[in-house]
């Protein structure tokens, strides 16, 4: 690089952890903020699809990434009734080809882990919440609840969907709530597979709710995402307690399988929290100041993209400040260009596909689950929700598109 740059990070989850590694691989100097006294992620499993899982084979944690995860079969849609299969896309054995790269699932945890690996400690600051940012003349400086400052060429908010940096910003918009809320769990599993649970991503769709199940830990546990509608506000937390017999209650009538995969979570593991987003933002930027992940595109979990989107921009972000040798508003003009149409419209794919997994009328229900069927007929490895669009992005080659794309107006 011509220029010298000094980049401040706040939060610690895995954007923030993924963005300090992408720069300290460039060799960036960086210096991250987070709030905890330490790294740890809570929550339970998330999946890493095949654009997620290029940008984690570009940032050198492939070799962690197969120890922690596990390879799915497919990805199976069912009835909430009957367990009757909608749609089965093959994953396995046809990823790679399809896609450019695997499909994973892994717990959050343990992927923060591994991405965590090697970052010198020296340049990470712990038990710090970030109050404020502060636009300068060519810098920025982030303000801090202990009274102490840190001045960067570039300060980026990677502090979640109450970002404190996207206040400073833009004001404070609360986030809305959606009508939903989520249930997270994960239930051991001492002998692989249960014969309950098969090796695939099942998503279960059923009126006003579904359920997502798949196992992590290389198989040792399944989790459980199940999310159902509701008129009633519900905390945004990922650590409100819940009950096993709250979740059982909530799929009553559902299938025995499910019932039997509820029964068996740990009462004082299993968690609740509503689902809240924003609209799409026209900016993320300004000169010295930017977004990433959730504090710029919150997201519905009904596409598995919150992580996966933070981990694109993570590496696009770290690209740009490399390829435009320094220039920071250049930077921040490709990396907007680069993200901000992608993630807009996996935000509101996300919103559609909530309404789809939820329909309640048995016309609605037939009309949806005949059309699965149909394109499952006319193309056995068409993507049963309809990500294929997703999956086949490769953040990894964003350099080539730096050059060759017009500037955002």
């Amino acid at each position: 690089m011509t220029r010298k740059l000094r980049i401040g990070v706040i939060g610690g989850g895995i954007g923030g952890v993924a963005l300090a590694r992408a720069l300290h691989r460039l060799g960036i100097e960086f210096h991250l903020f987070e709030r905890a006294q330490g790294f740890g992620e809570i929550g339970a499993g998330v999946q890493m699809t095949p654009n997620a899982v290029k940008v984690l084979k570009a940032l050198g944690v492939e070799e962690g990434l197969r120890r922690i995860g596990f390879l799915p079969e497919a990805m199976v849609g069912r009835n909430w009734e009957t367990a009757s299969e909608l749609f089965r896309t093959p994953l396995k054995d046809t990823s790679i080809k399809a896609f450019g790269a695997e499909f994973f699932h892994v717990h959050r945890a343990d992927l923060h882990a591994i991405l965590c690996e090697g970052l010198p400690p020296a340049q990470v600051t712990f038990g710090v919440q970030c109050t404020g940012v502060q636009q300068g003349e060519g810098s920025a400086t982030a303000t801090f609840s202990d009274g102490s400052t840190f001045e960067a060429d570039l300060i980026i908010g990677a502090d979640g969907i109450h970002s404190a940096v996207r206040g400073a910003l833009w004001g404070s918009h609360k986030p809305k709530f959606t009508g939903h809320m989520c249930w997270r769990a994960l239930v051991p599993v001492e002998q692989h597979p249960l014969p309950f649970v098969g090796p695939d991503a099942a998503f279960w769709m059923g009126p006003k709710a579904h359920v997502v199940t798949y196992y992590v830990k290389g198989g040792k546990a399944v989790n459980i995402v199940a999310v159902a509608e509701s008129d009633e506000w519900v905390k945004e937390s990922w650590t409100e307690p819940s009950s096993t017999q709250e979740l059982v209650d909530a799929y009553t009538g559902w299938h025995s399988d499910l019932i039997q995969l509820f029964e068996r979570t740990d009462p004082s593991q299993t968690y609740k929290w509503g689902l809240f987003d924003h609209d799409p933002m026209a900016r993320w930027s300004s000169p010295n100041v930017t977004l990433l992940g959730d504090a710029a595109h919150p997201m519905l979990p009904f596409l598995s993209q919150g992580a996966a989107m933070a981990l694109e921009d993570s590496y696009v972000l770290a690209q740009a400040l490399a390829h435009f040798n320094g220039d920071v508003p250049a930077a921040l003009e490709a990396y907007e260009q680069e993200r901000r149409p992608r993630t807009s419209q996996v935000q509101l794919q996300a919103r559609e596909r909530g309404k789809t997994y939820h329909l309640s009328t048995p016309e609605e229900l037939r009309q949806r689950d005949l059309a699965y069927q149909k394109a499952q007929a006319q193309n056995p490895n068409a993507v049963g929700i309809r990500a294929e669009w997703i999956y086949e992005y490769d953040a990894t080659t964003c350099r080539e598109r730096f050059a060759a794309e017009p500037a955002l107006a």
